[in-house]
């Protein structure tokens, strides 16, 4: 089944880059919100996403005009009725997802792709509801989705063949290199990141050295673009304890406990660079 028209449920940070991309490559696009105030304001990124680059000499005028009018907001989930392959990019709560795929099962035609951009629940789970577990696999996006090179797919034990090689051509049609995952716990990346995310903060809350020595010495020492409290802060604290908190409530590794400080941070509201403080001050 030839890919023509995407379906991004969600408009917010990733479902927006997600549309985004996926209109740049040539798809017709269908993005949706709850409401119309989230999806103007998700459309409304979009364009500025793409102002910039026409800013910076990357991208034509005319080649933006043409972008935006490939993606369709709606507030309405029938609008997916007619999709080839649709990317739910909703917040990570797996009750949420669960009622997002039987509605998806629902309207979209048996032959339809259904995805999730989940960076560390149970695609499986997910599947389980519909009438398609075939059809199911995980779009593993990474933030900015327009500047990231990485697409993680996750493969279910139930993720048929051909499900699978459509989703990398796609992918790959987006400019991503594309690599395949297991269905568990934190993937690839988020398995391996994590970890290291832990040392860096016990490192810096029993005082083995400063934020800016911890940043400092992985970037030029590793070669790493930022170091791993400058990312912590750019991901957002409360996502990192939630990923952390998943992957630990299935394995039971002690390797994914999150620090004690990582949790006042977030009781706190210090959750990064999107509240003005985290392991830095940005206001």
């Amino acid at each position: 089944m030839p890919i023509k028209k995407i379906g991004v449920v969600g408009c917010g940070l990733m479902g927006r880059g997600i549309a985004e991309v996926s209109a740049k490559a040539g798809y017709d696009v269908v993005a949706s919100e709850i409401n119309k105030d989230l999806l103007d304001k998700g459309m409304a990124a979009v364009r500025v996403s793409l102002s910039k680059a026409v800013e910076k000499g990357k991208l034509a005028q005319s080649d933006m005009d043409a972008i935006l009018a490939r993606i369709k907001g709606t507030t309405d989930m029938k609008d997916f009725k007619d999709c080839n392959l649709v990317v739910e990019a909703a917040i990570e709560n797996l009750d949420l997802k669960k009622k997002i795929f039987i509605d998806l099962d629902r309207i979209c035609p048996p032959d339809t792709i259904l995805s999730t951009n989940t960076s560390c629940l149970s695609v499986m789970d997910v599947a389980a509801v519909t009438n398609r577990p075939a059809k199911v696999l995980g779009c593993h996006f990474f933030n900015p989705v327009p500047l990231m090179k990485l697409l993680e797919l996750v493969k279910t034990i139930t993720t048929s063949k051909e499900t699978l090689e459509t989703a990398v051509e796609w992918g790959k049609s987006l400019g991503k290199t594309v690599i395949i995952a297991p269905d568990r716990p934190g993937f690839i990346v988020n398995r391996s990141f994590l970890p290291y995310m832990v040392e860096a903060f016990e490192m810096y809350e029993s005082g083995v050295a400063t934020r800016e020595d911890i940043d400092t010495g992985v970037q030029l020492g590793l070669n790493h673009p930022m170091g791993p409290l400058t990312l912590a802060d750019m991901v957002g604290l409360d996502t990192l304890l939630f990923v952390m908190d998943a992957i630990y409530a299935e394995t039971k590794n002690p390797k994914f406990v999150a620090p004690v400080l990582l949790r006042k941070m977030v009781t706190a509201g210090h959750l990064g660079r999107k509240t003005g403080k985290g392991f830095y001050d940005y206001k």
